[in-house]
């Protein structure tokens, strides 16, 4: 299986490397695992959706 990084996955994204190391710290991202200082992220992981966006109900 290949990994990717926090930064290659911010990158292919589109967000910032910090939120990603984030989603993997609360256990988001099936499969994460830390090596050192390092997040490891199976290739195939897929984008978590951000609770911080609030989508509105149509009326």
């Amino acid at each position: 299986m290949e990994y990717l990084t926090t930064a290659e996955f911010a990158k292919k994204w589109g967000i910032s490397q910090r939120r990603v190391g984030i989603y993997c710290k609360e256990g988001r991202l099936e499969g994460a695992m830390i090596k050192g200082k390092t997040w490891l992220i199976p290739s195939n992981a897929k984008k978590p959706e951000d609770p911080r966006r609030v989508r509105k109900e149509e009326k």
